[in-house]
């Protein structure tokens, strides 16, 4: 079973998680990223964190991973401004998981 944790951003917003025992892994662009969750993918990584910024930019990479039990591929935000593309993705897991957007539960007032 799988039991590791990684997480892959640039290095300056990615280096604190080394400090409590996340495998670290220093990518700049798309085809960094692109290469390393097909790697980490392969490897016994339970969960792997990936810079939102990053993540954007490899779209149908994630969806292939997402297919696989494991790794959890889950964008995370950074440093930089937020974009929202990590917590889309999880709107819409889990309205696919029960039907009901749980999330932000937005009613339309008029």
């Amino acid at each position: 079973m799988p039991n590791k944790i990684a997480v892959i951003g640039d290095k300056d917003s990615v280096l604190a998680f080394k400090a409590v025992g996340v495998e670290v892994f220093d990518a700049a662009t798309a085809e960094q990223a692109q290469h390393l969750v097909k790697k980490l993918s392969q490897e016994r990584y339970a969960v792997v964190f990936i810079a939102e910024d990053l993540a954007e930019l490899i779209p149908e990479t994630l969806s292939k991973a997402k297919l696989q039990t494991y790794p959890a591929v889950v964008p995370i935000p950074t440093g930089r401004t937020p974009s929202g593309f990590g917590m889309q993705g999880i709107k819409s897991d889990v309205e696919k998981a029960i039907g009901v957007d749980v999330i932000f539960n937005k009613e339309d007032k008029q």
